[in-house]
């Protein structure tokens, strides 16, 4: 029988210093989101100030390290047990502190030219988000005020697709309980109705077939658009099921009628919202301030840091002074309770200015045996110069975890001379050929892709028919492997891809 009792145990654990989860936080942020968090502490801390300390380089505590990497100035002290990786711990979960995301969600590039060569903020296109977009459409609208405000609440409930997948009761129910505001089922019918004519057409559809109808009902009225419309409106179920001999035979109508009807189709947007998330359109609009730049000084290749836009910090002579003059003072619980706050701000400021250079330190090592391990690709440019390459790799140069390379490659940009790429672009698992070489498998899912390219429409090849025709090129490789690379390359299964 077991008796509930109480027992003392000695365990010994390493906590992580707040320098450590600083720069656990930081570590994945991008020059402008660090911009941003770096003012969001000068306005929470009166410590920390910006600009150089003059005091400091009076005193030639200023060092060349410091000013390779922005100037941060002081706070070294205590710290140098964590340079080797400040993020190794046992027993510290990451997960608390950074997300999981660790892959952009898109890649884009941007031509350069020999003028842009000292250039860190590389502006593509400016834009608004999709709701800022759908927002400035609502003036357009005939909508009373509190209508307007009704119509913005209804844009927060579009989902990353484009499509508004709640009815117009659970709509009604939902607005009285999150902002306590009463509409009819009539009026809110008419505003979203409103919306779904808003652009791009199709948004906020129930449904894929309400939104390609639309998208249809955009177009000018010929035959083919008319026919277009009825196989949606009354074969839908059979068109989405690729039954196309029913569907003809039902209509009635002529291979050609029909194979224009269908092109018609298949090039309708299925996700309204790709115009703004996840394509190349939305690359497009994105303003994108790359993190590294790669340039070339004697034949060579050098990484350096765009620290533009972010500040040199110090702690503020100020309160120096002022711990100065409270220390000196009898002790008090007046004065004991200011000598504390403004020690702990100062404190605040030195870890934070710290974490600013340790992560930098980091950044620019990560990327320096980034730019060792593809030297060949950053010379040329082309992609077939790409080694496989994976985190532990770069882990192994650096002497940092694998988990730090995972959240310094995160979200971040490199310029080089033939354009700007995410970090994650130059990561890819190898494999070995028929002949023995290790290859990357991003040259496996190119060779996939140019194979789907150019097959026969009528005739699309299976997943075994491409583990054949890419053994024959000698890649060797299992059918469940192809089926994982044609979901990355976002292409659907042979039968989605089939057209008469």
């Amino acid at each position: 029988m077991q008796k509930a009792g109480l027992q003392q145990t000695l365990t010994q654990t390493t906590k992580l210093s707040p320098t450590q989860i600083q720069l656990i936080r930081m570590l994945e942020l991008p020059s402008i989101e660090l911009s941003q968090r770096i003012n969001e502490e000068l306005q929470e801390n009166p410590a920390l100030e910006e600009g150089r300390d003059e005091e400091l380089l009076k005193d030639n505590y200023a060092n060349d390290e410091l000013d390779e990497f922005g100037g941060y100035g002081e706070g070294d002290e205590d710290f140098d047990d964590d340079r080797h990786d400040p993020l190794q711990n046992a027993d510290f979960n990451y997960e608390q502190y950074v997300s999981d995301d660790e892959t952009p969600s898109y890649m884009m590039h941007q031509q350069y030219s020999p003028a842009d060569e000292d250039r860190r903020e590389v502006p593509i296109i400016g834009g608004s988000s999709l709701i800022e977009e759908l927002k400035s459409q609502i003036y357009l609208t005939k909508m009373t005020k509190p209508q307007r405000h009704i119509a913005k609440w209804v844009l927060g409930n579009i989902d990353d697709d484009g499509y508004l997948r709640r009815t117009i009761e659970q709509l009604v129910d939902d607005i009285m309980f999150q902002e306590q505001i009463q509409v009819s089922d009539e009026e809110m019918a008419d505003i979203v109705g409103q919306i779904k004519e808003f652009d791009p057409p199709g948004i906020a559809s129930a449904n894929l077939q309400e939104c390609l109808l639309t998208q249809l009902s955009r177009k000018p009225k010929t035959d083919t658009i008319a026919l277009a419309s009825t196989i949606l409106t009354d074969h839908f179920e059979a068109f989405s099921k690729h039954h196309f001999d029913k569907i003809k035979q039902r209509l009635g109508c002529t291979d050609e009628a029909f194979q224009q009807a269908v092109q018609e189709i298949i090039h309708l947007n299925q996700k309204p919202a790709n115009a703004f998330t996840g394509t190349v359109y939305e690359t497009q609009r994105e303003t994108i301030i790359p993190d590294f730049s790669i340039e070339e000084r004697d034949e060579e290749l050098f990484v350096t840091l765009n620290t533009g836009d972010i500040p040199e910090l110090h702690v503020s002579r100020e309160y120096t002074d002022m711990l100065n003059e409270y220390s000196a003072m009898p002790k008090t619980k007046e004065t004991r309770e200011a000598t504390q706050f403004i020690r702990n701000k100062m404190d605040a400021a030195k870890w934070f200015i710290d974490a600013i250079r340790q992560r930098n330190e980091t950044l620019i090592k990560t990327m320096t045996a980034i730019l060792k391990f593809q030297y060949d690709f950053f010379l040329d440019g082309e992609e077939s110069s790409l080694k496989p390459m994976v985190l532990q790799d770069i882990a192994d140069r650096t002497g940092y975890d694998v988990s730090t390379i995972s959240r310094v490659s995160n979200s971040k940009y490199v310029e080089t001379r033939y354009g700007i790429y995410p970090l994650k672009y130059f990561f890819s698992e190898a494999m070995v050929n028929s002949d023995g070489d290790e290859i990357s498998t991003r040259e496996i899912k190119k060779i996939l892709q140019e194979l789907i390219d150019n097959e026969d429409k009528r005739m699309p090849l299976t997943d075994e028919q491409l583990v054949d025709a890419l053994g024959r090129e000698g890649y060797p490789i299992a059918r469940r492997t192809v089926a994982k690379y044609r979901d990355m390359l976002n292409i659907p299964v042979a039968r989605l891809r089939k057209t008469v």
